[in-house]
């Protein structure tokens, strides 16, 4: 038997999913989080008779004639494939705009079954809803639920096996003509004549309550943005300087810097291992991976900050924030999604670019969506604050803050180069203010941890393996006294000249660089390595080994040039699937590079000039790109003005 999953954006189907299967597919109190199909097994708590049951978690919809590309996913499947039950997700706090999709999925010829999903809201407001009776009306079952503690799934599943084994046709009101805009009229016209019918109401929707109040304050159009820092810097107050700091300085400093290699060297000792496999395994492997699990505390803390406060709504307040600037600068109101989602992990930030129904600004988010700090350049952000900006909290949130700038004049930019139009609108129903959820943000920290420790143990392990080997041996594998002999230097060395202007001197920094275009927490991981720190002591500490490369400016430089420079490989994939096109890519390749270059290069000499009195290594070539590209830059925009206005004559 199969069963789908389909309702309205942010109705809570993939939290029922999750519940339901076991799964652990990423949430979010905004639509367009789910945007393919996702299908896995029915959980044996809810299958009692151990029947083959799949359930499929299908991307939101709002109507069954498709606006979106996630909507013809759903429609595609519900039609083409035809499952044996639809579990049709109703939002309780929105049970008229909800309808609407439902009473076309009783049109289908499939059996439906109701999930009243977030039941508890209509509790917690006082309005009382006969699901009963509408049931009739209906002619279909209704089941109360809340997704998230689980009520009433044991009888919404045992509902949709029995729908389903029956196979009846329902019977729902026909609507002749259904795509036309007198017959969605009608629909609503109906939808609302028996909500009123069967909904009492506790309070006037006309009226200001506590929710309006509170977000005409942090959604305002002035001071939602410095809300928002604090908001961040709080958390980052939180992550770094309170329980994820002190923890991450004992992972640091006691576990992987005294314990795990005194053990291993201790272990590896009584059996007689081969001194350069146990400089592998101790000052490659377990340092390179230590330096990069050290910060796990900090940045499960963090990510369990941000999980609250995309719980409790705010998140969502931050969207709708951005959309009113990122609407005046060339980006679609929708262009917000990913970078949130993105703020976890830059490869569902992408996928979720597939929202926006315009390819032109589909392919600018995608160019633009990796510059939100993913939790891969966390442990680049921690350190490079721990070593060079210890008493300055303000670092770690003034990234974010960069981060939109950096978005903002980049589509300003990428409007001006290509003739890109504006089309498409960004509408979204913000989630009422509720206490979030402790054991939904601990399982959401906990699954990122278990990302994070799977990526350090495989790719990062793999890529540190490399390193040690190509800092220990030369180009004819024999063993080198000195780094700079070795096969990373000579990388590094072919490399270094590009970082100049950037005031980036060694080979050590563009062999860093070099591995963070596989995996971006390998820069922590490389510095380790390189540095023969296995006890990684010096490595985070104030005027530990780092200081000898850089100068607090050029050290944010750095953090900037790994910001904006292209996302690890498994990202740049994602990039090329979304982009449709490989010319596409790589010129979003080429703008991000680009972009990470110059903005390193603008921090680190106009940085020196204001904090230090006088430029930085690489000045005069760093004048010369800045002046290359400042043409470059001219000539390509009157090249797009006349393009526009060619197209307009025409037209």
């Amino acid at each position: 038997m199969k069963i789908a999953l389909a309702g309205n954006p942010n109705s809570g189907k993939t939290t029922l999913y999750n519940a339901i299967t076991g799964k652990n597919e990423f949430v979010g109190n905004w639509p367009g989080v789910t945007v393919e199909k996702k299908e896995a097994d029915l959980k044996r708590k809810y299958n009692s008779e151990g029947a083959d049951v799949r359930v499929v978690d299908l991307p939101g919809a709002y109507s069954i004639s498709p606006f979106t590309s996630e909507e013809a996913i759903t429609r595609d499947f519900v039609l083409g494939e035809k499952p044996d039950v639809i579990i049709n997700i109703v939002d309780g706090a929105n049970v008229s705009r909800s309808l609407f999709f439902t009473s076309q999925l009783l049109e289908l010829g499939i059996p439906v079954v109701v999930a009243l999903n977030k039941s508890d809201i209509l509790a917690k407001r006082g309005d009382k809803l006969d699901f009963n009776s509408l049931g009739k009306e209906l002619n279909c079952r209704i089941v109360p639920t809340t997704a998230t503690s689980g009520t009433g799934l044991l009888e919404l599943v045992k509902a949709a096996i029995e729908v389903g084994k029956e196979q009846k046709k329902q019977i729902s009101p026909s609507f002749d003509g259904k795509d036309s805009n007198d017959s969605k009229l009608a629909r609503q016209k109906y939808i609302d004549q028996i909500i009123e019918k069967y909904q009492v109401k506790s309070r006037d929707a006309s009226k200001v309550n506590i929710s309006d109040k509170i977000d005409r304050i942090v959604a305002h159009k002035w001071l939602g943005l410095p809300i928002f820092f604090l908001v961040m810097w709080a958390v980052y107050a939180i992550s770094i300087g309170g329980i994820g700091g002190y923890f991450s300085g004992y992972f640091n400093e006691t576990l992987f810097g005294e314990i795990i290699p005194t053990a291993a060297n201790g272990f590896l000792e009584s059996i007689s291992v081969h001194p350069i496999l146990q400089a592998l395994i101790v000052d490659g492997m377990i340092a390179g991976v230590g330096a990069v699990i050290g910060f796990l505390p900090l940045i499960m803390v963090l990510f369990f900050c941000l999980s609250l406060l995309e719980d409790c709504g705010y998140m969502a307040r931050v969207a709708v924030l951005m959309d009113r600037f990122f609407k005046k600068f060339g980006l679609s109101g929708k262009s917000i999604i990913p970078m949130i989602v993105g703020s976890g992990c830059a490869i569902p930030g992408v996928m979720a670019t597939r929202t926006i129904e315009d390819i032109n600004q589909r392919r600018m988010t995608v160019m633009l969506a990796p510059f939100i700090p993913c939790g891969a350049k966390l442990p680049i952000i921690t350190l490079f604050v721990a070593v060079f900006f210890p008493n300055h909290l303000w670092v770690g949130p003034s990234v974010y803050i960069l981060s939109i700038a950096m978005i903002v004049l980049g589509g300003m930019l990428l409007k001006k180069i290509f003739v890109w139009e504006n089309t498409s609108q960004f509408i979204m129903e913000l989630p009422e203010y509720k206490v979030p959820g402790i054991g939904h943000a601990a399982f959401q920290m906990l699954d990122k941890a278990k990302a994070f420790i799977y990526k350090a143990t495989t790719i990062i392990l793999v890529c540190n393996t490399f390193v040690w080997f190509a800092q220990a041996y030369s180009w004819s594998f024999q063993p080198v006294a000195d780094q700079s002999m070795s096969i990373l230097a000579s990388i590094g060395t072919f490399i270094a000249p590009l970082l100049l202007p950037l005031g980036f001197v060694g080979w050590q920094l563009g062999a860093a660089a070099l591995t963070g275009f596989i995996a971006k927490e390998n820069v922590v991981a490389t510095f380790a390595v390189l540095l023969a720190v296995a006890s990684e002591e010096a490595l985070h500490l104030p005027g530990g080994a780092l200081s000898q490369f850089f100068t607090p400016v050029t050290a944010f430089a750095y953090l900037a040039f790994n910001l904006f420079t292209p996302p690890c490989f498994a990202a740049i994939g994602a990039m090329n699937s979304e982009m449709g096109s490989r010319k596409w890519l790589w010129k979003g390749l080429a703008f991000q590079f680009g972009v990470g270059y110059i903005v390193a290069m603008a921090v680190t000499q106009v940085g020196s000039l204001i904090v230090y009195g006088s430029p930085a290594v690489g000045f005069i070539p760093a004048i010369i790109i800045a002046a290359v590209t400042t043409v470059y830059l001219v000539l390509k925009i009157k090249k797009s003005n006349t393009q526009r206005a060619n197209m307009e004559i025409a037209a």
